[in-house]
């Protein structure tokens, strides 16, 4: 089959026709509509406007760490614990990005497989596109698929290097930051800077010797720091994923912390930051490409060469092209 016959099959569906079906709970017209997100289609702004009416439900919960500290295997784990409480989950797994084909490298999440034949569960790999660690620029509009196809919670599980920590709190509701003994203590974890983005610490791989030393190491980070009487109080929870401990836990309190930031009216303005960050994202992907189309690579190239050469400063260069995109219009 050919690339123009494989692009007439997945175009053939209308986007109206995909929107109804994954909201009827259709896990193909759900992964067609993804797959436009990431393709970058022309039909995405389509999409976009005939999913907003009904996103904005979904629990989104960002789950991240150092490599190592088990997160695969929590997020699997918490997916049964949340399916159990009668929850629909969907799953976007950000993978690094693979250097030739621009594709997730670790695909379908093997340690996921159990839930593979659940028709209440849905798992995507996403590359991140070039961000090391961190999400693409596509991950939230994959995120609102998720959103508008009637999932309750949306896990979103990074890499966990690079910028990654900072963009899922960004991008979640809640943030899971997930820290396992031998990998680094508490202090280490200020330095990393995931204290000030996590709603939720979990201690995974408890049943290894220096467990409850990170405990201890986090609450008196935890308690050290500048919090208003008011703010949401993290609380430190202990899991060993592989054996499904703890997971319970976990969900009570992502549950309870929804219900505080709804309470707080914290929910709106996370979310409206959200969203502030996501058209800004969009507006700059689309003015680069408007940038491309009518410059091309090499005058980007001549102003940075003049940078190197000392004949301009950045700023003085950035200053003529934003001049020539705004010419171009």
């Amino acid at each position: 089959m050919t690339p123009q016959s494989g692009d007439r099959r997945r175009s053939a569906a209308s986007v109206p026709e995909l929107v109804s079906r994954a909201r009827a709970g259709d896990p193909r017209a759900v992964a067609r509509l993804i797959s436009l997100v990431e393709d970058e289609s022309p039909q995405l702004r389509e999409v976009m406007a005939a999913l907003a009416p009904h996103a904005g439900q979904a629990h989104v919960v960002g789950i991240t760490g150092s490599p190592g500290v088990g997160k695969s295997t929590s997020t699997s784990a918490l997916v049964t614990q949340l399916r159990k409480a009668g929850k629909r989950v969907g799953v976007l797994a950000v993978d690094p990005s693979s250097p030739f084909s621009g594709g997730a490298l670790l695909g379908d999440r093997v340690r996921m497989s159990d839930h593979a034949l659940d028709p209440g569960v849905f798992i995507r790999s996403m590359a991140s596109r070039g961000h090391l660690g961190g999400l693409a620029w596509t991950t939230p509009q994959a995120l609102r698929v998720l959103d508008a196809a009637g999932y309750d919670i949306v896990l979103v599980e990074t890499v966990g290097v690079g910028q990654s920590e900072v963009e899922v709190a960004g991008l979640a509701d809640t943030t899971l930051v997930l820290l396992a003994p031998g990998m680094g203590d508490g202090i280490q974890a200020a330095k990393a800077g995931i204290l000030e983005i996590g709603d939720i610490y979990v201690i995974n791989k408890a049943d290894r010797d220096g467990a409850d030393q990170v405990r201890r190491d986090l609450r008196t980070m935890l308690t050290l720091g500048d919090r208003p009487a008011e703010a949401w109080k993290p609380p430190i929870v202990k899991t060993v994923a592989r054996m499904g401990q703890g997971l319970d836990e976990v969900a009570t309190e992502i549950a309870r912390h929804h219900q505080w930031l709804a309470s707080s009216e914290a929910l709106e303005v996370r979310r409206t930051r959200r969203a502030r960050d996501e058209i800004e994202a969009i507006a700059v992907a689309t003015l680069r490409a408007r940038w491309a189309a009518v410059h091309g690579h090499a005058s980007l190239d001549a102003l940075a060469a003049d940078v190197v050469a000392g004949h301009v400063d950045p700023y003085a260069a950035a200053d003529r092209l934003v001049t020539a995109v705004a010419a171009a219009q």
